[in-house]
């Protein structure tokens, strides 16, 4: 879909189900729009294209539709909960906006509202069931949507159930699921098939006695240990019963030791809370939907004074690795997951990551930590404590507007460029955008470097000299300056690469070539005899 960049290329973009045209030329509905990127992902990703003709030939009509691209972009991503870009193209003073769409996470279908949406010619429509039973199989089986012999609605927790009940009306301001009875309510998130109850509803509902009897391994372990020192925990509470009957109980003991840390800007004093309620929430969301639960062994969750340590039985899902995390969804739990997404607990990264990356560095704090996860357990250790307030300086300085309209991947280039660290190929790709947003500058061709009011903010504006380099009328100036001294013997040009240390040879030659240029230098001689002289 990358390829086509340019007015000619979407002109000329063959029929599919890559692209959606809209000419949009005074406004478009947000939920249509939604709906429309919704059936793009599910059929691979593609483009969204408003401001074009949809009939051949194509003509670009311009479009006004969502004047503030960046909100409408993380605004699909929080319903899709798959990576949405944008790009305004102008021609002749018309305005085309394009929404390019990534595909469906492997084994799971994109919904919205809880429809997953499908292009049927030119009409969407629910996506049909053959469709999603295919989706379904692309990660093999799903112990927790298979039923469990012998298990029933007696197994289920009325509390649990009516907590997810809430939590699904509020989410799709649906008020007729408070009135159904529990057994429908279970049927409608297939949590209950016509076979039975399965092992999702049982992991999420069900009570102490019935998962001690089919499932004693969905169990959650919180301890509090006040140091590193092996022996017995400070506390220790053990929660075999189904996940919304504990979901916010193993938060309110996380935050009964929350320690704030605090942060001044200007006449301002902030907290920081060394654990960030949603950065916990989505650490335990992933353990419990991406747990093997075939596996023995229960969720830990381990508080330590500045740190927070969450281990789940089973590596990570297939084809999921520390390098692809934020890119590759795999959900190990296939209906676990739906029923998460259903009443909104899971982020729109599908597995949380996204978010936690996000919030750890507009915090200042360490990246997750994955040390000591193999191929049969996950470990993530979430660091609270605030790694350089200078860094919460250039967050604040950025502005909330900004921070809207920036991905993941843009809120790495910004900590690694913080903390002077190279950029990955995908890393870079991603500075174009953020030259945009006036955030970052581009020095030469692979080095780039935060804007200086970042730096200035941050008091740290020599960081961005040194960076950067002195400027380039500045470094003509030390040239010249260098040659004049020499005066009549002139200038060998290897003495001249002594001047400008950090130049290369070929930054060099555009300087004197600037300079001869403006007729301050010229040269005589050649190769290795050649000398620079001042006019």
């Amino acid at each position: 879909m990358r390829g086509y960049n340019t007015i000619e290329e979407l002109l000329n973009a063959p029929e599919g189900e890559h692209f959606e045209f809209k000419e949009a030329k005074s406004r478009f509905d947000s939920n249509e729009a939604a709906r429309y990127c919704c059936a793009l992902s599910n059929t691979g990703g593609g483009k969204f294209v408003l401001g074009i003709s949809d009939k051949r030939p194509r003509q670009v009509v311009g479009s006004n539709a969502f004047d503030q691209p960046e909100r409408t972009r993380k605004g699909l991503m929080d319903r899709l909960r798959v990576r949405v870009d944008f790009d305004i193209i102008e021609q002749d003073g018309k305005r085309v906006l394009v929404f390019e769409v990534a595909g469906r996470p492997s084994g799971l279908p994109v919904q919205v509202d809880g429809i997953a949406w499908w292009r049927d010619g030119d009409s969407l429509v629910p996506m049909p069931e053959d469709v999603r039973r295919r989706i379904y199989d692309e990660t093999g089986f799903d112990f927790s949507g298979s039923v469990c012999p012998g298990a029933s609605v007696k197994d289920l927790d009325e509390g649990a159930i009516n907590a997810f009940r809430s939590k699904w009306a509020e989410k799709s301001s649906n008020n007729r699921l408070k009135t159904l009875s529990a057994e429908q309510l279970l049927v409608d998130c297939e949590a209950i098939s016509d076979g039975g109850v399965t092992y999702a509803a049982l992991a999420l509902f069900g009570t102490r006695a019935a998962l001690g009897k089919y499932l004693s391994q969905s169990e959650i372990v919180f301890e509090y240990r006040s140091s590193d020192a092996s022996g017995p925990a400070q506390q220790r509470e053990e929660f075999r019963m189904g996940f919304f009957a504990c979901y916010d109980r193993v938060w309110e003991l996380i935050n009964l030791r929350n320690d704030k840390q605090h942060y001044q800007e200007g006449l301002f004093i902030f907290d920081i809370p060394t654990f960030n309620e949603r950065v916990v929430r989505e650490a335990l969301l992933n353990a419990v939907s991406h747990r093997n639960y075939q596996l023995s062994g229960s969720v830990f969750v381990r508080q330590y004074r500045d740190r927070l340590v969450i281990e789940s039985p089973g590596g990570f899902p297939n084809g999921v690795t520390l390098d692809n995390i934020l890119d590759r969804q795999s959900p190990r739990n296939r209906r676990i997951a739906e029923i998460l997404s259903l009443c909104g607990l899971v982020e729109r990264s599908g597995q949380g990551m996204n978010l936690i990356y996000e919030l750890s560095i507009k915090e200042a704090k360490p990246l997750p930590d994955f040390h000591g996860t193999d191929d049969n357990f996950v470990s993530i250790t979430l660091n609270g404590l605030v790694l350089d307030r200078k860094m919460l300086s250039l967050i604040n300085r950025i502005g909330n507007e900004r921070l809207e309209a920036m991905a993941t991947d843009d809120f790495l280039v910004v900590n690694a460029l913080f903390h002077e660290q190279p950029l990955t190929d995908a890393l870079r790709s991603r500075t174009k955008r953020l030259i945009e947003l006036g955030l970052v500058e581009h020095v030469s061709r692979n080095k780039f470097v935060l804007a200086r009011s970042l730096y200035e903010v941050a008091n740290r504006s020599g960081v961005h000299t040194r960076l950067v380099g002195l400027d380039r009328e500045t470094n003509k100036e030390l040239i010249l300056k260098h040659i004049r001294k020499n005066g009549e013997k002139g200038t060998p040009f290897n003495e001249l690469e002594q001047v400008l240390p950090n130049h290369s040879r070929s930054q060099l030659q555009v300087l004197m070539r600037e300079l001869k240029k403006e007729e301050l230098i010229y040269v005589e001689g050649k190769t290795s005899a050649a000398r620079w002289f001042a006019r």
